[in-house]
């Protein structure tokens, strides 16, 4: 018989791992506690940044690993989901130069730039150091991708049900007991929770969890000046802020405007105790940031939204098995680009195979806390 496993979360880490494992011939219950593609976790919008620029050689690898299953979930579904635009990286703090290393290191397309040479390229950014180019950033449709996963997992064979909290998990003999808001029970062989932020109050008495910090971020669409301006994928992170930018696909409206927000600008909360307000204080310090940084943007920000970091210390993922239970994520604010991987490393784990990193696992954690 095949192994029989649950999948609570249907976000794009859940969705990603229910199709990995029902194309491997398990028998899958993906278990989503809200409406499909909701927007109260971090798996929703139209724009997620792709790229490769990691000083970190592992990420580097994974990032063209997971282009290459994005590439095939788009062949296999029939939809667009990662439009490429290009990336720059820049900023003292961003360390262009050390990026560029670590991309010559793994055979990545890349370029740096003067100030001026990429002024002239960009006109619409303000540059006062080296710019790092690489050809193969690009946008994510977040929406997009979790439909598109959860059909193709259904397909595969795969059970998707909607509106059905799991509020409990506990192991029952070699396998797990699956409990749902309203008292019945499910059985499953193994269990992968990839709840995000929910996953702490999930697993908390269940697996010993590393800290994990979850925060309420929230972005902002700025118009460009220039409708016909080229806006690639960009980070800056210098020492007057830390911020990402990238086309806001439909959720920038019909005039292509930029998605802007600060990765360093959320306050903690819980995934219930979450407000949903916009920070006003954020949205004034991102509008000042466009004189010197983004000149080619209007300051006029619209169309606010706000979304949950679910963070380790050190933002490495925690992908990991204990027992008939896999942990899957937390990623720390940048794991939606390496949903199909992340997938399939977490449908390896749960039908018995090894974990991808050592990096990932909750015993590393461990020892990152009691070094931190």
């Amino acid at each position: 018989m095949p192994v029989h496993v649950a999948v609570v979360g249907a976000g794009l880490m859940g969705s990603a791992t229910a199709l990995a494992l029902a194309r491997l011939g398990a028998a899958v219950t993906l278990y989503e506690a809200r409406e499909f593609g909701h927007a109260a976790g971090s798996s929703h919008g139209s724009a997620r940044i792709f790229r490769r620029a990691y000083r970190d050689p592992l990420y580097v690898r994974m990032t063209g690993e997971a282009a290459e299953l994005w590439r095939s979930l788009e062949s296999a579904s029939g939809t667009p989901l990662l439009k490429v635009t290009g990336g720059l990286d820049y900023g003292s703090v961003r360390d262009p130069v050390g990026i560029a290393a670590a991309l010559a290191g793994q055979g990545v397309a890349h370029t740096l730039l003067t100030a001026d040479e990429a002024a002239k390229r960009w006109p619409g950014f303000a540059f006062d150091g080296p710019v790092l180019f690489h050809p193969e950033a690009g946008v994510v449709d977040a929406d997009r991708a979790v439909r598109a996963m959860i059909a193709a997992a259904v397909t595969a064979g795969a059970r998707a049900v909607a509106r059905t909290p799991v509020v409990r998990i506990d192991r029952r003999g070699a396998g797990a007991r699956v409990h749902l808001a309203g008292g019945a029970t499910r059985v499953a062989d193994v269990v992968v929770v990839a709840a995000g932020p929910w996953l702490p109050d999930l697993l908390g008495d269940v697996v010993a969890l590393p800290p994990l910090r979850v925060t309420q971020q929230q972005v902002f669409h700025f118009p460009r000046r220039d409708p016909a301006a080229d806006w690639p994928v960009f980070v800056y992170k210098g020492p007057d802020a830390q911020v990402y930018g990238l086309p806001g696909g439909r959720d920038g409206g019909p005039g292509g405007a930029v998605k802007l927000a600060e990765h360093d600008g959320g306050h903690v909360t819980t995934a219930d105790a979450r407000d949903f307000a916009i920070d006003p204080a954020s949205r004034e310090r991102l509008r000042a940031l466009l004189a010197t940084r983004f000149p080619g943007l209007e300051p006029a920000p619209f169309a606010p939204a706000s979304c949950l970091y679910t963070s380790t210390a050190n933002e490495d993922f925690l992908i990991d098995r204990v027992g008939p239970i896999v942990v899957c994520s937390p990623c720390s604010g940048h794991g939606a680009k390496f949903a199909p991987l992340i997938g399939e490393i977490a449908a390896t784990l749960a039908l018995g195979g090894r974990t991808y990193d050592p990096r990932f696992t909750l015993r590393a954690h461990a020892v990152t806390s009691m070094i931190g």
